[in-house]
């Protein structure tokens, strides 16, 4: 184990992965997408490992994509309000050597002209009203399934939440199983209104599965793909199969 290099960083390029082992082949448990920042908080030889600042999740980034930032730099970046998010599919940065970086929908850019960036794209800025979580929620849509993903080219289902209530300002968890212990329990599907959340579990009832609700009885969630099925008081129903794929445990309420 090496010293200590830095203690606080910020992803600087379009996507890292985060893996929970100090190594290529281990388990990709979340990414970073530009702009995120974390804390360093153990060093291998050629590994970093990393607490992402805004939902705490801990893993492995290679220490030849980790971006070092001094702590009163880390410190100002920390305490900006109003996120911006770019609100585009794909959009870049130009650095100061007319390299362009491509920029995915989600990430951070209101420091990107401290890192002599400058963002090229649309953006979005602080808290959105609740309708425009399904028109977030839209722009995923046929993405593919990723384990540990957040982005348009692959993503898991919690992912897909924490993406989508963050673009518009808002904090989730990263996992599933943790998102569904914030809100208000809602007890009948009917009751719930679009950008609501609905939770599944599996046979030992361990939370496992996490969509955004929309209207008209149907909700979209990261399953094979991002896609749209129909959900009732029993859970998902999958029309292409014509069976149940998730079982319903809550309806959670989180705005």
């Amino acid at each position: 184990m090496q010293k200590n290099t830095h203690h606080y960083g910020l992803c600087a390029q379009s996507i890292i992965p985060v893996r929970a082992a100090a190594g290529a082949s281990g388990e990709q448990v979340t990414q970073l997408l530009y702009g995120d920042l974390y804390k360093v908080t153990d060093h291998r030889k050629e590994w970093v490992k990393i607490r992402v600042t805004w939902d705490g999740t801990e893993g492995w980034i290679p220490k030849n994509q980790s971006y070092p930032l001094e702590k009163e730099r880390y410190r100002e970046f920390k305490a900006a309000k109003e996120p911006a998010h770019a609100s585009d599919l794909i959009a870049f940065v130009s650095s100061g050597k007319s390299q362009l970086i491509p920029i995915l929908l989600g990430s951070v850019v209101q420091f990107a002209r401290s890192l002599n960036h400058t963002y090229e794209g649309e953006l979005v800025r602080g808290k959105l009203e609740k309708p425009n979580l399904l028109n977030t929620a839209l722009q995923y849509l046929d993405a593919p399934y990723q384990w540990g993903g957040k982005t348009p080219f692959g993503i898991d289902c919690s992912g897909l939440t924490q993406m989508v209530y963050k673009i518009n300002g808002y904090s989730l968890p990263r996992n599933a199983a943790e998102q569904s212990a914030l809100g208000e329990v809602l007890s009948f599907v009917e009751e719930s209104s679009p950008g609501d959340l609905a939770f599944f579990d599996d046979e030992e009832g361990k939370i496992t599965h996490v969509g955004v609700i929309m209207k008209d009885n149907h909700i979209i969630h990261a399953h094979g793909r991002v896609r749209i099925d129909r959900l009732d008081q029993s859970g998902i129903y999958d029309t292409e199969q014509g069976r149940y794929t998730h079982k319903l445990r809550v309806i959670k309420k989180i705005l």
